[in-house]
């Protein structure tokens, strides 16, 4: 096999590779030979049909699959014998494979760059710093609190926090508009389900009560039609509901998984699940941080298979959250609007992987083990958590890929400059404790494993 190696542009190479014409003939024959033994044709004895018979109906077939095979494996032959690393699957075309001749055939392809690492001491984080206060237990006991509450009709007027369920109708310049006409609409005053003027209209109707009210739309709403309008409401109004708040009793502990210890052991579980909760909005505003400016400090020259297949991946992604969301028809997305993203997840993932080699960085079984433990202590049966992993290969992988970030991230940080930043409980999960241009705006997907099962998972956390 001979080799011949060209730099076409940038990271871009196209080996020019020739195969003898007798292993390739050679191959051809043993094919045709084989089908011969197994193949049927009227007049011929089975396993009895000539080889030249053979060769005459499929000898150009047989051909074009042996040329296909013999580029496959003579490309990664001559990869490896040239010692180089391609970023993307190859192009290959066909030179010359007539019999008689050389088979000769060209592979084009991206390598992946070479990386020059940076000076780490270059990196400057801040890492916020917080406790979580009886105050905040206090406050997330209330959410949860709310989160359980049971609705209750009342014979007043409704009033701020009540759900109200009624019929409308909205007309516009007296015309029934599109979304203007609802039975049994459900909402609760005050919460930003409906326009301002809406609430207000509603506020102080009681049960079997009906009204009519003008309101006007604010001049940004989403439906252009409507924006900066003013429309006529007829509302008829079914039932007044109040919220009830469950009691701090053993019922409302239980249904947490607490079963005992009371109020006390209730409180205990709440703040390690808080602060379980902080600790991973800590260690995922770092990382986004020390992942924006390794990607700020290091100017690669990008393979452009690995940046379109990174625009294709975040394509998907958008088109699967707006089938979650229930869109109807999906958008024409075009590839500009992820590039920037592509190109930075592309540029980190290759000074990552640099790092990892330069640092000979891995994460031990042990290591996996207590990540996978630490992702399970918020779920009501941690054990089953971790068999779930182990059991699924893919995820435990993602695990595995979230860790050695994280280990890679300490290992930058053990050179860079960390200040420590004060900070509350809400402002760190609410990823105000850090400026937005030093947090970064890292994907916070990126930051941890794929989500484990959701049964069983404590809803205190």
């Amino acid at each position: 096999m001979q080799i011949s190696v060209e730099t076409t542009a940038g990271l871009e190479r196209r080996l020019t590779i020739s195969v003898p014409s007798e292993a390739f003939e050679s191959r051809i024959s043993e094919r045709l030979g084989d089908a011969a033994q197994r193949m049927r044709l009227p007049g011929f004895r089975p396993g009895k049909v000539p080889l030249k018979e053979v060769r005459r109906r499929y000898g150009q077939a047989v051909r074009a699959e042996v040329a296909g095979e013999l580029m496959q494996s003579s490309f990664f032959d001559a990869v490896r014998q040239e010692d180089l690393s391609p970023a993307g699957q190859p192009n290959l075309e066909v030179v010359k494979m007539d019999p008689g001749d050389d088979f000769e055939f060209t592979a084009t392809f991206e390598v992946f760059p070479s990386v020059d690492l940076a000076d780490l001491s270059r990196v400057a984080v801040k890492r916020p710093e917080a406790e979580v206060t009886e105050s905040d237990v206090d406050d997330m006991i209330e959410r949860l609190r709310d989160q359980r509450k049971d609705w209750r009709e009342v014979e007043r007027g409704a009033e701020e926090g009540d759900r109200v369920t009624l019929d409308f109708e909205g007309r516009l310049d007296g015309e029934v508009f599109e979304g203007g006409h609802a039975e049994d609409a459900a909402f609760v005053i005050g919460a930003g389900q409906m326009i301002d003027d809406f609430d207000k209209g509603v506020r102080g109707l009681k049960a079997g009560e009906s009204s009519e009210f003008e309101a006007s739309f604010p001049e940004d709403y989403r439906a252009e039609n409507l924006a900066g309008k003013t429309v006529t409401f007829k509302v008829g109004v079914k039932t007044v509901t109040e919220p009830a708040l469950p009691e701090l009793d053993e019922a409302f502990f239980e249904s947490f998984g607490i079963e005992e210890g009371g109020l006390e052991a209730f409180r205990a579980d709440v703040r390690r699940n808080m602060e379980r909760e902080m600790e991973g909005a800590v260690r995922t505003q770092v990382k986004n941080q020390v992942m924006d400016q390794l990607n700020a400090l290091h100017q690669i020259q990008l393979p452009e298979a690995l940046v379109a297949n990174e625009v294709q991946a975040l394509k998907q992604q958008t088109l699967q959250q707006f089938q979650m969301y229930g869109a109807g028809n999906q958008p024409d997305l075009p590839d500009e609007l992820f590039r920037d993203q592509a190109e930075r997840r592309v540029r980190v993932g290759l000074v990552v992987n640099e790092i990892v080699s330069s640092a000979e960085i891995q994460v031990t079984p042990e290591k996996l083990r207590a990540r996978v433990e630490e992702l399970a202590e918020g779920y009501a049966e941690p054990q089953q958590v971790v068999n779930w992993y182990y059991s699924n290969q893919e995820q435990l992988q993602q695990v595995e890929m979230a860790a050695l970030e994280d280990e890679v991230v300490e290992h930058v940080l053990a050179s860079a400059t960390v200040e420590t930043v004060p900070a509350t409980y809400q402002t760190v999960v609410s990823g105000q404790a850090v400026p937005s241009e030093e947090a970064g705006d890292a994907d916070a997907a990126e930051a941890e494993a794929a989500d484990a099962p959701e049964a069983g998972k404590a809803d205190s956390q």
